[in-house]
């Protein structure tokens, strides 16, 4: 319970972490040219975090085209190319405080039409789930909330049939977004604490800290979609603290 509500201190040291973590993802912006490899990309990101003194907090996902369709992916072996998608989940730990970011960007500057599509999508969902993280609310509403935006987004480009309401019935988003919205994170990128208190969400308090990552992920093999989506994942992710009134976000 403790570890749930951060003091001034550990939220100063939160704040260095996710700072770092920035900075290196702005080096890997910067090293991140057609015909690179992934494991170039995340040297970049590696070298602002131990000139910092910081380590990386989890090991870091560089994910070029397809390769960001793989949830949790660390071979960093491919190469990109230019028109490529390339997610980067990487997050520093600073004295013993964690940051988690994940940005998404096209490989040559320009984004596809679809890509575009897809990126704005989460964008609007990650807003939307950044909106709920309030002092009062269940700790799920970020989630529904970002639940929401991407199955009417999915419902509007066609990728989901039979309109918002059946689609959030079957569940069938899922395939496109199989993961919850966020964490705790502290003294580790997921860190402890109940997510539900007698059986009900935990409703968050000031002092708390989450991530807020909602992501759309076509699989390159899917076949009941236009080729034109498939091989495209776009994730969006940033600390947000809960403070006695609204949120602050940290990345």
């Amino acid at each position: 319970e403790l570890r749930l509500y951060k003091s001034p201190a550990e939220l100063a040291l939160m704040r260095r972490a996710a700072g770092i973590a920035a900075e290196a993802q702005q080096a890997a912006v910067r090293a991140a040219r057609p015909d690179v490899a992934e494991y170039e990309v995340e040297a970049a990101l590696l070298q602002v975090m131990r000139a910092h003194g910081a380590v990386p907090s989890y090991p870091p996902t560089v994910a070029g085209g397809a390769n960001a369709c793989v949830l949790h992916y660390t071979a960093n072996q491919g190469r990109l190319a230019r028109g490529d998608l390339l997610l980067i989940d990487a997050g520093a730990e600073m004295a013993c405080y964690a940051s988690d970011i994940t940005r998404t960007w096209p490989v040559g500057g320009r984004f596809s039409a679809s890509q575009r599509a897809l990126y704005e999508v989460t964008h609007e969902a990650q807003c939307a789930a950044i909106a709920e993280v309030r002092a009062g609310q269940p700790f799920n509403a970020a989630h529904d909330a970002a639940v929401r935006v991407i199955v009417e987004g999915l419902c509007a480009l066609k990728l989901l049939r039979g309109g918002a309401r059946t689609a959030l019935k079957s569940g069938d988003y899922k395939r496109f977004f199989p993961h919850k919205t966020g964490h705790w994170i502290g003294l580790d990128v997921h860190d402890v604490g109940d997510y539900r208190v007698d059986d009900e969400p935990r409703v968050l308090e000031p002092g708390m800290v989450v991530t807020v990552e909602p992501g759309i992920y076509i699989p390159p093999d899917d076949t009941s979609v236009p080729s034109k989506w498939r091989g495209i994942g776009v994730r969006i992710e940033d600390d947000v603290a809960v403070t006695a009134h609204g949120n602050e976000v940290f990345t």
